[in-house]
């Protein structure tokens, strides 16, 4: 399974990974993907190994088809394109090589193509990519509501005992909520104005703000962090590795996003999942929602909305979500078991 990509898009892929294990019972799922992404692989039950394409691709080309060749692969499916890794694929003999039609390099290297364009589909991301097990003879398509359960994680590394401890402080009734302002460019974002407002509402609420986020970002919120630091219970901005931020996740009660890869991380773990969306294609949650028992997502009321394509920066519909609307749908979570 290739999915070179960033985590949300690995998290999506996941349901093709359980598929598998429900209609081939007793394969082995490998999952390809970029050294960032091992922890989501580590944390999925349906993966049991992982293959980092970064390290793989530095070696002599010879040693990389031997690698691949070790694995004893029936049938490689690459959900995400990838030049070199279908090439490779080739070079290594797989079997059955599963690829896209509209792509080129594909119709060289692959010997099973799919119909699927993803861009103007109506389906959710996680649906296009079941539709490549089509080769393998899968039986009817499942509702999505079927696929949202093969969406799992499970933490993997005890969390640290000073963040254990930290969310261990709430008070009966008191949620932890992770608020994850930036995407990194990978999503529209609500604005800082807003995700401030939302910490001060669910603060005087009686409940408990934490704020995620990497180093970098941790420095451009230096100032944001100050002016908000009254109603914050910790800044965990670059304190945490991935594997550790899974584990807070998981401990804690919920997360608010924008479409990023917390997000859908907090949903596959079972934690409440609130996506921040607008309503234009393809980012609109009908393609990109968060997929979990406790997922939802928010998203203003403006069908085939297009005035924000030419300014992404500057979007005016996500931006028209009320911090108000989102902290009542906050406030209507229910406190989750912590997870040891």
């Amino acid at each position: 399974m290739s999915r070179t990509d960033a985590i949300g898009d690995v998290v999506l892929t996941l349901p093709v990974c359980g598929r598998l294990k429900q209609l081939f019972p007793g394969c082995r799922v490998v999952l390809i993907g970029r050294t960032y992404t091992a922890p989501v692989a580590a944390a999925c039950p349906w993966v049991d190994d992982f293959l980092n394409v970064d390290e793989l691709l530095k070696q002599p080309q010879a040693e990389q088809v031997a690698i691949l060749q070790a694995f004893g692969a029936a049938a490689i499916i690459h959900v995400f394109p990838n030049k070199a890794l279908a090439r490779l694929a080739q070079k290594a003999r797989i079997p059955v090589r599963i690829g896209t039609r509209n792509r080129w390099l594909h119709w060289l290297t692959c010997n099973r193509l799919v119909a699927l364009s993803r861009r103007h589909s109506p389906l959710h991301e996680a649906q296009l990519n079941l539709k490549l097990l089509q080769p393998l003879g899968t039986p009817p398509e499942l509702a999505l509501p079927e696929i949202a359960d093969l969406v799992r994680l499970n933490a993997v590394a005890p969390l640290a005992p000073q963040f254990a401890q930290l969310l261990r402080q709430r008070q009966p009734g008191q949620l932890n909520v992770i608020l994850h302002p930036r995407s990194r460019g990978s999503a529209r974002e609500w604005g800082l104005g807003h995700f401030g407002h939302l910490a001060r509402l669910l603060h005087q609420a009686g409940h408990r703000v934490f704020i995620s986020g990497t180093a970098a970002e941790g420095e451009e919120l230096a100032e944001w962090l100050s002016q908000h630091a009254p109603f914050l219970t910790a800044d965990l901005t670059g304190q945490l590795s991935l594997p550790q931020f899974i584990a807070f996740i998981a401990a804690a009660d919920g997360l608010v996003a924008g479409s990023t890869g917390p997000l859908h991380l907090a949903a596959a773990l079972g934690r409440h999942a609130l996506g921040l969306y607008p309503p234009i294609r393809p980012m609109h949650p009908g393609r990109w929602a968060p997929l979990g028992p406790h997922a939802e997502y928010v998203v203003f009321d403006k069908p085939n909305c297009e005035d924000c394509r030419a300014q992404p920066a500057a979007c005016t519909c996500i931006r028209a979500i009320g911090p108000m609307v989102v902290a009542a749908r906050v406030l209507a979570w229910e406190p989750l078991l912590l997870v040891d």
